[in-house]
């Protein structure tokens, strides 16, 4: 979402380190094209007057500083601006000494409320709590239906009822306190615009219930009208903070850059990706850091300590170090991969990649046909794949809906892999003349 923004950051970065020291018409020079990128963003404008503001009046004091060269100076300027924009500390939730804590979620219809819910609901059983999901959205047809789905896939509590919204949040309440739920999530109807009609239900529905905190569910992709509709929510309901969602979008990020500052709630949770599972806690500093390229390594860690199997990790990496590795490995360690989410996204998170592989069109559906490929294996084919000869080849392709050519392609693929790893220091000693030799030798005192 941030790429273009990222794009031109870096570019102010890189003028300035051609800059011996940092001067004032350097500073009003980087300012400019700061200014510059964050409208072509969707910024808010008077976030970006702010924004800038708070730079100059940060980078004047700091102009004459020897510790740093202009360019380390402008990046950590604009880094730690970016981190209070965003929100400077990261959300914390609590959780009320009598349960259940009440979640209550609002927000335009086609946001993405109400799987935010249902991602909410995991994200919370994951950390220990037993959360109850509830269908308040008696409006759009399905709704209901949908989020019902969408407990089974999360493995948490349902409920719902054919009465009323307010009625459905009050027994579901009731609900939860008896089945000792200490999460009560409601998801409430979707307003296709700012609805007199809807936001008093929605008020009705506050006062119902009482939640310990009201999220303003947001769709990162609106750009300025989401700063409308946050500003009609606050004066309708207490907002305790926001869910971005589709931040994995390709839009210029603007309603992210803007909704701290506008609405003075910090964002509490943000959804990247279509999966239950794409669904974190924000943390601006991390955010900042990804917006000026410089990775987020923590989340990447987080992500892989959540969706890695560590069994199957250790025994991969031993088998490579014993030379042992095999397309059976290689397909168990491809699909730990695939749970971390998309490529693209994983990518985006490590430090000091070149633009050119950031921007690279990764096609997911190669690994899928990758995986068809070697299910269509024998195990011991697998483990050997120089036992793979044409007719092989051909009954390979055919079950896997391929070509005896991407069967091929793939096999050439995994036996270049395996002399890059024995180039590196992996997969066990190469089998240098002198070994080929003795071996040779052995063999020949053998049949004497």
């Amino acid at each position: 979402m941030f790429d273009n923004l990222s794009e031109r950051l870096e570019g102010v970065v890189t003028k300035m380190r051609r800059k011996g020291r940092l001067s004032v018409v350097d500073i009003e020079a980087a300012l400019k094209e700061i200014r510059l990128a964050l409208l072509e963003a969707d910024v808010n404008l008077e976030v970006v007057r702010k924004f800038t503001s708070r730079i100059r009046e940060a980078a004047v004091s700091e102009a004459t500083s020897r510790a740093l060269t202009p360019a380390q100076q402008i990046v950590k300027l604009v880094n730690e601006e970016l981190k209070a924009t965003l929100g400077g500390d990261a959300f914390r939730l609590t959780f009320a000494s009598s349960p259940p804590t009440v979640i209550m979620l609002v927000g335009l219809q086609g946001s993405g409320k109400t799987t935010a819910a249902a991602k909410l609901a995991l994200h919370l059983r994951r950390q220990g709590r037993h959360p109850l999901l509830v269908g308040a959205d008696l409006a759009r047809p399905a709704a209901v239906e949908q989020l019902r789905i969408l407990s089974e896939s999360a493995k948490v509590d349902f409920f719902s009822e054919t009465t009323s919204p307010i009625e459905v949040a009050r027994a579901g309440l009731n609900r939860a306190k008896s089945l000792g739920r200490d999460i009560l999530i409601v998801d409430t109807a979707g307003r296709l615009a700012v609805d007199a009609d809807l936001m008093a239900e929605m008020v009705a529905i506050e006062d119902a219930v009482s939640p310990d905190y009201v999220f303003l569910v947001i769709d990162a992709m609106t750009g300025q009208d989401a700063l409308n509709t946050a500003n009609a929510f606050a004066e309708a309901v207490n907002l305790s903070g926001t869910i971005l969602t589709k931040l994995d979008g390709d839009a210029r990020g603007g309603a992210a850059l803007s909704v701290v500052e506008v609405t003075g709630k910090k964002i509490a949770f943000s959804s990247i990706g279509e999966k239950l599972e794409d669904f974190d806690s924000f943390y601006p500093d991390r955010m900042a850091n990804r917006i000026l390229g410089m990775g987020d390594v923590l989340t990447l860690i987080e992500k892989a300590e959540r969706n890695l199997d560590k069994d199957v990790a250790e025994r991969g990496a031993k088998k490579i170090q014993a030379g042992k590795f095999d397309l059976e490995d290689f397909m168990e360690q491809m699909q730990q991969v695939k749970k971390m989410g998309p490529l693209k996204g994983i990518i985006s998170m490590l430090p000091g990649i070149p633009k050119e592989i950031k921007d690279a069109d990764i096609d997911e559906g190669e690994l899928t046909k990758i995986e068809a490929i070697i299910s269509s294996m024998t195990h011991q084919e697998r483990r050997d794949p120089g036992l793979i000869d044409a007719s092989r080849r051909n009954r390979i392709a055919k079950g896997s809906g391929s070509t005896p050519t991407a069967v091929s392609n793939l096999l050439k693929q995994f036996r270049d892999m395996q002399k890059m790893m024995r180039q590196m220091g992996l997969g066990g000693p190469s089998p240098t003349k002198k070994n080929i030799a003795s071996k040779g030798a052995k063999k020949r005192r053998a049949k004497r």
